[in-house]
This record gives C-alpha cells, sequence and structure tokens, in this order.
C-alpha cells in the first residue's frame, strides 16, 4: 500500500542477487537475519517507495536500518522489480529446489532443470494455487526422470514439507 518508505538519504538498492538469495536460504533455514529500525514520521514528500511500483498510500514509516533486507523481500515476494543503482528496473527472480531446500539465482540452466521451481514469487502471487503448483512440480519431475514408486514417493514428502517451510517465510 505504500505505507512504509525510504527517506531520501537512504542509498538505492545495491544488494546483488546473490545476497537476496542468501537472505531467503537464512530465513527458509531460521537463521537469524537482523532487525528493521522504522522511523514515523509525518513527512511524506521527501520519501522514497520502496520497489518500482506506484502506492496508493504517503509513506508514515520511514525504513532507517534494512532497507536492503526489506526491499529484497518485498520485491521477491510480490515479483516486482527493484530500482538498481543505476535507476534501471530489474525483477530478482530466486529459484528453490524443494528436495534439499537450496536456493540459487535464477539463469537459464536452473530454468531447464525440472528440479527448481525457477520463480519462488509465483509461489506468493495472489492467484497461485499450492495444489497445482506442486502437481505440476510433480508432473514435470517425474517425466523428466525414470523413477521407482518408492524413491518418488520420497521426493514428494521432501518436496511438501520444504514447500510448506519455504512458504512460511
Amino acid at each position: 500500500m505504500g505505507e512504509i518508505g525510504l527517506p531520501d538519504i537512504q542509498r538505492p538498492f545495491v544488494w546483488k542477487n546473490t545476497k537476496v538469495r542468501d537472505l531467503f536460504d537464512s530465513m527458509y533455514r531460521g537463521y537469524p537475519v537482523g532487525y528493521f529500525l522504522f522511523w514515523e514520521n509525518q513527512v511524506g514528500a521527501k520519501t522514497k517507495q520502496i520497489g518500482a511500483n506506484n502506492h496508493q498510500k504517503i509513506p508514515h514509516l520511514l525504513i532507517v536500518d534494512g532497507q536492503q533486507r526489506l526491499t529484497s523481500l518485498y520485491a521477491v515476494l510480490k515479483g516486482i522489480p527493484v530500482v538498481r543503482e543505476n535507476y534501471e528496473t530489474e525483477h530478482i527472480e530466486i529459484a528453490f529446489r524443494p528436495t534439499d531446500g537450496t536456493f540459487q539465482v535464477c539463469d537459464a540452466a536452473i530454468r531447464k532443470d525440472p528440479e527448481y521451481l525457477p520463480n519462488v514469487s509465483k509461489l506468493f502471487a495472489p492467484s497461485a494455487s499450492q495444489y497445482q503448483i506442486v502437481g505440476d512440480y510433480l508432473e514435470n519431475l517425474a517425466s523428466n526422470r525414470e523413477k521407482n514408486g518408492h524413491e518418488f514417493l520420497i521426493e514428494e514428502r521432501k518436496f511438501a514439507n520444504n514447500l510448506c517451510n519455504a512458504c512460511s517465510i
């Protein structure tokens, strides 16, 4: 909605995509990722938005510490682009391999690998169906690998457990 903004003094988004991947990995594994420090303010006009979308409200909370983490989380979970320090926009695509809980920055090879969900943003889309995502993933995985029934069941259980953990980040 835009209630949280960035003060003009904040630097632009500078994290590399690998750092965003590491943030998701740390959260998934339950590691501490730091605090967010906000400043309640009525300035409004002297703020920047988080991400590249236009928001409906004027920010009344300004992020003083944790901008890179908050921007990373917001951009990936909402599937929106970030504004880089050169003022260009970029979508950050983080891939997830449910069988072993691995996060990667998505690239062409990962998009072709049936073991990965190439963009975790799709898991959090308002129209996302986790049943459909799980079904499509397992069907794609099975069609790309020959497995016996026992091996497939083990993988399906690992996948379901890891997907549930990822969705609760």
